[in-house]
């Protein structure tokens, strides 16, 4: 009789704990997937893929803002990374036009057991008018596993765009191209901030 209150009072306070890290791990398996990734993140303009950059410059002309772009795409294309071919191709001086193609490394895991990367092929595209300077890019493309008899070799419009990449119910990336869609969006958005702050510099 003496026991009874006790056993009562135990299962009504007794009671495992919750584990927390397995319930953290849980959400994250949820929302794994950063909606900056999803649908709407890869702009189609005319079928193909195509990022804008627009930034005001104020009190600067169209030759400022192209010498500016000139050592910005220069640098770019014969940094750590590069390719061979990577270089400023075509310049129009009267129209302060700079067209760079950008070939690189572009590396999805890198560690002591493996390395899984892609050669990234780009161009990159900068006009310079008074105050302001547009910045495309555009024309991307993959070159994947070229060690092998048959490398295989991927626009990005057949690769990372919305109807690729993304499941129907905007949740997460198929795991064929999630990670050419995931580093993309990152390397875009690199450059694209390295741009800005040198302007404003």
């Amino acid at each position: 009789m003496f026991m009874l209150p006790l056993s009562v009072m135990a299962q009504n306070v007794w009671e495992k704990p919750q584990d927390t890290a397995t319930e953290t791990v849980k959400k994250k398996e949820k929302s794994k997937t950063d909606p900056k990734y999803l649908r709407g993140a890869v702009p189609e303009i005319d079928g193909k893929v195509k990022w804008e950059l627009d930034v005001d410059v104020p009190g600067k002309s169209a030759q400022e803002i192209y010498d500016i772009m000139f050592k910005c795409l220069d640098d770019l294309t014969k940094s750590e990374g590069q390719l061979e071919g990577s270089c400023i191709t075509l310049v129009n001086k009267q129209e302060n036009t700079i067209v760079a193609s950008v070939r690189e490394w572009l590396t999805f895991t890198s560690n002591f057991m493996s390395l899984d990367r892609a050669k990234f092929y780009y161009t990159l595209i900068a006009a310079c008018t008074d105050g302001h300077m547009n910045l495309s890019m555009e024309r991307i493309s993959y070159r994947y596993n070229e060690a092998k008899n048959k490398p295989s070799i991927y626009s990005a419009e057949e690769m990372i765009t919305d109807d690729y990449a993304v499941n129907k119910k905007n949740t997460k990336l198929y795991p064929g191209s999630s990670k050419f869609r995931r580093k993309t969006i990152d390397r875009k958005d690199m450059l694209f901030e390295t741009i800005r702050n040198v302007l404003k510099q």
